[in-house]
C-alpha cells in the first residue's frame, strides 16, 4: 500500500483541513490573476467592440477614457472630407450618479451616433436596439434596471428598451446607451434657475455695450434659449470616431488629421495602449505584487506543514530506515504528500472560486493559460516545499527507532 495515502487516512482529519486552508490560499491567488483579466477586459472593452480604426480627440489629450476630451460637432464633417474615410461618427462619453430607490446609481453614459449606430454591435441578453432618437436607452444588467423601466436624467425620463451583457466602463460602472444628443442633453443638463440667472446677465451685459444701446432688438434675443442663438455653439463631442475606406491607409489619413491645430489622432491600438499604460498599469502592478507575496506565503505556509507532518512522523521514518528501507522509499513519502496536498489544494481552489467570483463586484475572468500557469506554480511550490521536510527526514537516525 502506498505509504503517503496511508498516512493521510490515519491523519484525515487534519490533512482534509489543512488541504482546505491552502486550497483557499490558492483560491485569492487564482482571483488576483482573474481580477487583474477583468480590468482589462473592462477597460479595453468598448474600444475593441466599436468599429473605429482612428480616433479625433482633443488637441495634448489622450482620448475620451483616459481623461476629458471637448472636440467640436463639426469635426465630423472636416473628418468626412478627409480622402480614405469611410465613415466619421459622434462619440459622447462621461459617467454620472444619481439616487435610485434610496442607493446610489452610477452609469456610464454613452452616446451613439443616432441613426448610423442604434447599438445593434451590443451584446443583448433581452430587449433590442434603439428605435428612436430620443428618450429610449439600453442599459448594462449591472445597473439593475428591467426592460420597460423608466428613469429620469436631467429634464427627460427615458425607456429601457434593451438589457446589455458584461458593457461595463474601465471603472466598473455599468454602461448605457443613449443617441448623441440623449446623452449631451444629460451631460450639459442645467437647472431652470441657472438658465434664467444667465439670460439674465446676458442682458445685463448686452445693456452695457454700445451694440445693445444702438441697436436695442438684440437684447430681446438674450432672453431666448441658448440654442436658437447662432452666436452660441453646439455642444461638444468627446471624440469622433473614423472608419477607414477599404484599401484605405490609416497611417496616411491620421498623418492629414494630425497636422490639424485643435486635435490629436490615435489608432485603435493606440487608443487600447494608453488605457492599459494609463489607468491599468498601476492596479497591474499592485495586483502583481499581491499575487506574488501571496504565492510565497503559500510556499512558505506548506513548507512549514509538511516540515510538522514530518516531525510527527520522525519514529515511523526511523523505523523504514531501521528495517532497510531505502532512502528513497521516504523522499517519496514526503514528496507524494507534498503533491498531493497542492493538486487538491488546486482543485478545491478552483471549484471555491467558479461559486464565489462570479458574486464579486467586478469581473473576475479565468483564462486557460492563468489557470495552466498557476497549476505549474503549485507545481513547483509542492515540490519545492517537500525539501525541508526531505532535509529533516533524510536527518533522522535508525537508532532513534529503539529509543
Amino acid at each position: 500500500m502506498n505509504l503517503a495515502v496511508r498516512d493521510i487516512r490515519h491523519n484525515l482529519g487534519r490533512f482534509v483541513l489543512t488541504t482546505l486552508g491552502v486550497g483557499m490560499l490558492l483560491m485569492v491567488v487564482m482571483g488576483m490573476s482573474g481580477i487583474y483579466r477583468g480590468i482589462v477586459e473592462d477597460a479595453t472593452l468598448l474600444i475593441d467592440r466599436i468599429d473605429a480604426d482612428l480616433w479625433i480627440v482633443q488637441r495634448d489629450t489622450r482620448g475620451p477614457f483616459a481623461e476629458v476630451s471637448r472636440v467640436p460637432a463639426n469635426l465630423v464633417h472636416r473628418a468626412l472630407a478627409v480622402p480614405g474615410v469611410r465613415t466619421a461618427r459622434e462619440f459622447v462619453y462621461h459617467t454620472i450618479q444619481r439616487e435610485r430607490n434610496g442607493k446610489p446609481l452610477r452609469i456610464s453614459v454613452l452616446g451613439l451616433s443616432w441613426p448610423r449606430d442604434r447599438g445593434e454591435w451590443v451584446p443583448l441578453r433581452a430587449g433590442r436596439p434603439l428605435g428612436q432618437s430620443h428618450f429610449e436607452m439600453i442599459a448594462d444588467e449591472s445597473l439593475g434596471l428591467q426592460l420597460g423601466d423608466t428613469i429620469a436624467l436631467g429634464k427627460d425620463s427615458y425607456s429601457v428598451v434593451g438589457i446589455a451583457k458584461s458593457m461595463i466602463s474601465s471603472n466598473g460602472d455599468g454602461i448605457g446607451f443613449f443617441t448623441v444628443a440623449d446623452a449631451q442633453a444629460i451631460q450639459f443638463n442645467i437647472p431652470g434657475e441657472a438658465i434664467r440667472l444667465e439670460r439674465a446677465a446676458r442682458a445685463a451685459r448686452g445693456g452695457r455695450s454700445d451694440l445693445g444701446t444702438k441697436q436695442p432688438a438684440l437684447l430681446e434675443q438674450a432672453g431666448r434659449p441658448a440654442g436658437e442663438l447662432p452666436a452660441i455653439a453646439r455642444p461638444q463631442l468627446s471624440a469622433v470616431m473614423v472608419a477607414v475606406a477599404p484599401g484605405g491607409d490609416p497611417k496616411r489619413i491620421a498623418q492629414i488629421i494630425s497636422g490639424w491645430s485643435d486635435v490629436s489622432v490615435y489608432t485603435h491600438k493606440g487608443q487600447r495602449e494608453l488605457l492599459l499604460e494609463g489607468s491599468v498599469e498601476k492596479i497591474r502592478r499592485q495586483i502583481g505584487l499581491f499575487r506574488l507575496l501571496l504565492t510565497v506565503i503559500a510556499a512558505i505556509i506548506m513548507a512549514l506543514i509538511l516540515y510538522t507532518l514530518t516531525l510527527d512522523k520522525i519514529h515511523s521514518i526511523a523505523l523504514l530506515k531501521l528495517i532497510g528501507a531505502p532512502n528513497t522509499v521516504v523522499l517519496g513519502l514526503i514528496l507524494q504528500q507534498a503533491l498531493l496536498l497542492g493538486v487538491c489544494g488546486y482543485g478545491i481552489a478552483y471549484l471555491i472560486g467558479q461559486r464565489v467570483f462570479p458574486l464579486f463586484p467586478r469581473r473576475v475572468i479565468l483564462t486557460e493559460e492563468d489557470l495552466l500557469q498557476l497549476a505549474a506554480i503549485v507545481l513547483l511550490i509542492s515540490v519545492a516545499s517537500s525539501v525541508l521536510g526531505i532535509w529533516k527526514a533524510m536527518r533522522v537516525s535508525p537508532n532513534e527507532a529503539l529509543s
